[in-house]
């Protein structure tokens, strides 16, 4: 199953903003595929948090493999040990049992969900272990199909802004601007500037300030009256997480 939109939503794009309508035309339509059930795609989007899109698909074919379909009352019975040996994280697999008991318990009324407004699945979603806003914002746009789905938590949606109007950074008051004028199709816009920002227009740059580069600390060497142009230490070394992701795992211990 694919994302359902048509002409409705592009031509009101189109109108609404030139520059965007402009960059539908370049990219052409798009088709993303969407995940039907509300409690396999959570369990989906809690597996790959924090890993590449590659690692994700390996381990949700082997619990695919070994479970034949997920569902509450298969969860249930397998135990965190099982989860593990599919290749996902201890704590991953705390939030997806946990997750799981409170469905199958009735703790958590999953088939609500469809009747309640945006900012109320929100809410529910993210008042769950392992579940921030970014992921129950992906939950809504790829299985729940809400249509007016925009994320400030989504870092390849910035960068999508920042290519498409040369903005240098976007704050959370420049953000609502474009929020307002893509509504009630910011979903669709989405697609655009998630595919803007992977280079689906050739010719387009990111307009954020440049990372400076650390200097190197210069040293004399004892006993000498010239520098030996060695480095002090490690100093001048960076490293860094992986980028355009938001962590949602961990955020019992940490939002």
């Amino acid at each position: 199953m694919f994302l359902q939109y048509g002409e409705k939503e592009l031509s009101y794009l189109k109108q609404k903003d030139k520059r965007l309508g402009e960059a539908i035309d370049a990219i052409g339509f798009i088709q993303r595929k969407t995940d039907g059930d509300l409690f396999s795609s959570v369990v989906h989007h809690i597996v790959g948090q924090q890993i590449s899109t590659a690692a994700q698909a390996t381990i949700w074919r082997r619990m695919n493999d070994a479970f034949g379909e997920i569902t509450p009352a298969v969860i249930s019975s397998a135990s965190a040990e099982e989860l593990q040996a599919h290749g996902i994280t201890f704590k991953k697999a705390y939030y997806i049992k946990d997750f799981t008991r409170k469905v199958h318990e009735g703790e958590f009324d999953i088939h609500s969900l469809a009747a309640k407004s945006d900012e109320e699945v929100i809410a529910e979603l993210s008042g769950l272990n392992g579940i921030g806003v970014w992921t129950a914002e992906m939950i809504m746009t790829f299985c729940m199909e809400r249509p007016n789905i925009l994320s400030y938590g989504d870092l390849a949606i910035h960068r999508g802004l920042r290519m498409l109007y040369h903005h240098r950074s976007i704050d959370r008051k420049l953000f609502e601007k474009y929020r307002r004028r893509f509504s009630p199709y910011c979903t669709v816009a989405s697609l655009y500037l998630w595919a803007i920002a992977g280079g689906a227009i050739d010719g387009m740059q990111d307009y954020a300030p440049k990372k400076k580069t650390p200097k190197k600390s210069i040293v004399k060497k004892p006993g000498r009256g010239k520098t030996a142009g060695e480095t002090s230490g490690k100093a001048g070394n960076e490293t860094g997480g992986k980028a355009g992701s938001e962590t949602d795992v961990g955020k019992r211990g940490r939002k």
